[in-house]
């Protein structure tokens, strides 16, 4: 049975918490401090009132859960049929459990990424999902000039491999909490005997509820600010906006977490091999010489990777970067530039012909009434010329030509426009690069408790009990919505995100926070000897890989970098949407090409294989049966 609330005591034995039967126990290591101390402040010291000391940044008591039978480590107990299933529900919504919250999250994470869906084949063609029993260590850690703290967490399988030592870190996707990598790493790694580390990268779903004045404890519940220590708290000195506001760390910390993900990363490996040692006190040390050490992850975090390649102190052994969100340090486009000049023109680019056929581009038959808005508020500030809807379609395609979107990328942001995405992430990397943290965001804009298309309320009870295991990092989800001043006239959205766009390159004081913030998110060059493999779809519509890989790429070989890059066809950003109508049949997962390539890295750095060549691979969109492995061609 899974034993939550152990304490790992000064010599490295597992014995029984302090804290009474009737409290949430949880897990501390003393790091060295001396056992009467740490006996002494847990006896007469309330909980969470002294941050414990720690090594490598960790601000926070490391908890350490065991997970076996109904709660394992790579699905907590649901499997591949229960992931495919209705989501786990909570015995009482207003109060989940930690171990309800865990499995939820996991749930969430593995259906936000992977191609569950029944023609997608997976675990049949690719991708597993066993039984993998072990523990968890999780904590807080936080780096020195942070305003607020990122998780970190090591999934130990009871099939560790202390003979051939590996750890695969990963940071999360997207905005996500901390298990937002785990269909990739954590499928790839532990059932192969590696230990996962994980880190949120100072993102993730730990919401904090101005009304409630409440938010999320190391093991997912929720409480007060100043009771202990929370994911995400305001300063106490800011004015968190209005009582149905609600503040997300990526959005709200003040820390413009990205410019530090690679660092994130890099915490995270040095919690790993320090978790190792009190897994294995046996074993121990556990270090970058004799472990293996691999970065892998997808979307965000495949950028977080490569930035951590960048100053390693040798201590990885080799990325995986899956369709990266990255910045070269010479070319390629910033996200926030392009992600705000697609909230602009994107809407009316997708009523040209050519993309009548594209899920999302027609609602029963008709395209969506506010895309045919949109070219006319187009024409009337005078972006375009032309008079009539198929022209102005066209004009505004083509300025997105110029700009560097393909077809091929353009036929896949229907999607993106139509779930109101690029709003969302320009809203929140707004705010985040210009540091406004609690204060008001750029814009006018705000996060509010929220019915779709109504208007700001309080979050209920049973919403806030859900965002940490529910919601992404980014709202609109989970019962959270963007909150528009600005909103106003027959296409409301314009003003705004008008106003997001203008920040790009004017230089007023806030434009030129945001310029600095995004600057600050540039690659550096990674370290010359590090094996380094890239994936990425040729129709990723939401990080394109003309923005993305293919520039960083060059920048590497122009100096003497020598990565690899496999370019897949018919892949797009999303293996999840492969599961909507429209979608899977005309593309192929992503996620073969990764395991793949975590596959190949790990002939190179084991058996001496040589890395593979980069390449375009061919691949056969799916169509309207199951996936077929001959459809992939994956090396």
């Amino acid at each position: 049975m899974r034993r939550e609330g152990l304490y790992l005591g000064p010599d490295d034995r597992l014995v029984d918490s302090c804290y009474g039967d009737g409290m949430n126990r949880t897990v501390i290591h003393g790091c060295g401090v001396l056992a009467a101390l740490l006996l002494g402040a847990c006896a007469s010291t309330p909980r969470g009132s002294e941050k414990p000391v720690m090594s490598d940044g960790l601000v926070s008591e490391i908890r350490v859960t065991r997970h076996e039978g109904a709660d394992d480590l790579l699905s907590a107990g649901l499997g591949l049929s229960g992931l495919r299933g209705s989501v786990p529900a909570f015995a009482d919504a207003q109060a989940p459990t930690p171990a309800e919250l865990r499995r939820r999250a996991i749930y969430t994470s593995w259906r936000g990424i992977a191609d569950l869906g029944p023609l997608g084949s997976y675990g049949e063609i690719y991708g597993s999902v066993p039984l993998v029993t072990g523990r968890e260590f999780s904590a807080f850690a936080k780096l020195p000039e942070a305003r607020s703290p990122h998780r970190v967490l090591l999934q130990v399988p009871d099939l560790f491999d202390r003979d051939k030592r590996c750890v695969i870190v990963a940071a999360s996707s997207g905005s996500r909490g901390v298990y937002g990598a785990i269909s990739l790493a954590g499928a790839w790694g532990l059932p192969r005997g590696c230990a996962v580390a994980y880190t949120d990268k100072g993102t993730g779903s730990g919401y904090f509820d101005v009304a409630s004045n409440t938010g999320v404890r190391l093991d997912g519940t929720r409480t007060e600010r100043g009771v202990e220590m929370l994911e995400f708290a305001p300063d106490g000195d800011e004015t968190p906006g209005p009582l149905n506001a609600v503040l997300v760390k990526h959005a709200h910390s003040g820390d413009n977490p990205e410019a530090s993900w690679g660092r994130h990363v890099i915490q995270a490996a040095r919690f790993a091999l320090h978790a190792l040692d009190q897994a294995f006190p046996d074993q121990a040390p556990f270090t970058a010489g004799n472990t293996r050490i691999i970065a892998a992850s997808l979307s965000n975090g495949g950028g977080a990777v490569l930035r951590a390649a960048e100053n390693d102190a040798n201590l990885l052994d080799g990325v995986v970067a899956v369709e990266p969100n990255i910045l070269a340090g010479d070319g390629g486009r910033a996200l926030y530039d392009y992600v705000t000049e697609a909230a602009l023109l994107t809407p009316c680019a997708l009523l040209e012909p050519r993309f009548d056929d594209t899920p999302f581009a027609r609602v029963n038959g008709a395209h969506p009434p506010a895309w045919v808005t949109r070219c006319a508020t187009l024409h009337e500030r005078g972006e375009l010329t032309a008079d009539d809807l198929q022209t102005q379609a066209a004009e505004a395609l083509a300025r997105l030509h110029v700009s560097g979107w393909t077809d091929a990328a353009l036929r896949n942001v229907a999607a993106s426009t139509a779930l109101d995405l690029w709003r969302a992430v320009a809203v929140t990397y707004a705010a985040a690069y210009t540091r406004t943290a609690a204060g008001p965001m750029p814009c006018g804009y705000g996060l509010a408790g929220m019915d779709p298309g109504t208007a700001p309320r309080l979050a209920t009870p049973a919403e806030r009990a859900a965002w940490w295991s529910d919601a992404s990092g980014i709202p609109p989800g989970a019962g959270v919505g963007i909150v528009d001043d600005m909103a106003t006239g027959d296409d409301a959205s314009w003003p705004g995100v008008e106003c997001l766009r203008q920040l790009w390159g004017t230089q007023d004081a806030l434009g030129q926070r945001l310029a600095a913030g995004v600057e600050a998110t540039r690659a550096a060059l990674p370290r010359a000897d590090l094996p380094i493999i890239i994936v990425h779809g040729q129709a990723d519509g939401l990080v394109p890989i003309a923005f993305s890989s293919d520039p960083y790429v060059r920048w590497l070989e122009a100096n003497e970098r020598h990565p690899v890059l496999w370019r897949v066809e018919h892949a797009q950003h999303f293996d999840a949407f492969l599961a909507f109508p429209g979608f899977g049949d005309r593309h192929v997962p992503l996620m073969p090409f990764a395991y793949a390539a975590l596959d190949r890295m790990w002939a190179h750095l084991f058996a001496g294989e040589a890395l593979p060549p980069s390449r375009d691979i061919a691949t056969t969109p799916r169509g309207s049966g199951p996936l077929g492995a001959v459809q992939l061609g994956v090396p």
